[in-house]
């Protein structure tokens, strides 16, 4: 036998805590009678109460208690061989971490807000593969599709805006470096998300679009940030802002989220553009898009599945507590055939006396 959850055993120190508990109840009782009548007053006062009956009852408490402990830690025997098998999607996370993801836009910046979406990717994730992809002026393999979701959270966290060695920001570079990830031999199952604030400085994004949609690929345009714009910040070696980036001329760069190249790329690929919202409510309408995609079988993997025997100790338990409820206090009357009839013959001679 073996238990599914064997930190419940820890409870079982509850049982002898309610056995002295009850006993301190009992002794109190005692204590409380004592100053209330003298022995002989009290016994003839209480000799309507079954004293068997309160060690009964507080005996089946406890064995509830304990058989109810026992279940929760969910007891197991037998087991039996099943075959696993996992469905789902190729996705690949295309991270930008270019200098204009520092704008502070959306809080506290856009690079935090676009690794806080791509954690909310992670979590819902069911049976996928996850690969992710970072870049700037160049793209890279920062994790290769793997069924392990923490690996990819690990490798997500180191990433910032230092990652990549070349300033600027390539999407079609990034687009490509995902294509070349999946498998060749698939013209579907595969998903890009692209989580960008969209401005691309080399290369053609829309051309690299289309080769991936040639290649089986639906992309999933994630913008951050605002059209609006906002300045992107400088920081010096300590961390600390130093100013925001200028253009030759001594202008402050605005940095703006460009939607209609976004949206272009996700078009030609049948995918669908959402903007990183407060509430990330764009990543629940993200997955209900990828669950109405047809999906893979990933893995057959055999393992042993333990039978649940907790059912046979609730039963007993809750019959315990019932006995508990329904076991009486109070010393049962015997009335005997012979007494009676003796009172209804002493009530039938007053009768006739009476007559």
């Amino acid at each position: 036998m073996r238990f599914g959850a064997i930190e419940w055993l820890w409870a079982l120190w509850l049982v002898p805590v309610v056995a002295a508990l009850l006993w301190y109840a009992n002794w109190v009782r005692g204590q409380m009678s004592a100053r209330f009548a003298e022995s002989p007053a009290w016994a003839i006062l209480t000799g309507h109460i079954w004293m068997p009956a309160r060690r009964w009852r507080g005996l089946l408490l406890l064995l509830s208690l304990a058989l109810v402990i026992f279940a929760a830690a969910r007891p197991q025997w037998g087991a039996r061989a099943v075959m696993l098998k996992r469905r789902g999607l190729d996705i690949i996370v295309a991270l930008d971490v270019s200098k204009s993801m520092l704008a502070t836009d959306v809080k506290p910046d856009r690079l935090t807000r676009a690794k806080r979406e791509i954690s909310g990717v992670l979590d819902r994730l069911a049976g996928d593969r996850i690969g992710l992809v970072v870049f700037a002026g160049d793209a890279f393999v920062q994790c290769p599709l793997t069924l392990d979701a923490a690996a990819a959270r690990l490798l997500l966290d180191a990433v910032d805006a230092r990652s990549a060695g070349r300033p600027g920001t390539a999407i079609a570079e990034a687009i490509t470096t995902a294509t070349d990830m999946f498998e060749t031999n698939e013209r579907q199952f595969k998903v890009l998300i692209l989580v960008t604030d969209g401005e691309s400085h080399e290369g053609d994004a829309l051309a690299a679009a289309q080769e991936a949609a040639k290649a089986g690929i639906r992309i999933y345009a994630v913008g951050v940030g605002t059209p609006s714009g906002e300045p992107i910040p400088v920081y010096d070696e300590g961390g600390l802002q130093a100013g925001f980036k200028k253009d030759e001329a001594g202008q402050v760069v605005l940095s703006k989220l460009d939607e209609v190249s976004l949206q272009k790329c996700a078009l030609v690929t049948e995918g669908r553009y959402f903007r990183a919202g407060p509430t990330e409510i764009e990543i629940d309408a993200l997955f209900d898009e990828l669950s109405k995609l047809e999906k893979k079988e990933m893995e057959g993997r055999l393992f042993t599945e333990f039978e649940e025997r907790f059912q046979y100790l609730l039963l007993p338990a809750f019959l315990f507590l019932l006995a508990e409820f329904v076991v009486p206090e109070v010393r049962p009357r015997r009335i005997t055939w012979p007494k009676l009839w003796a009172r209804k013959s002493k009530a039938s001679t007053i009768s006739a006396q009476n007559v």
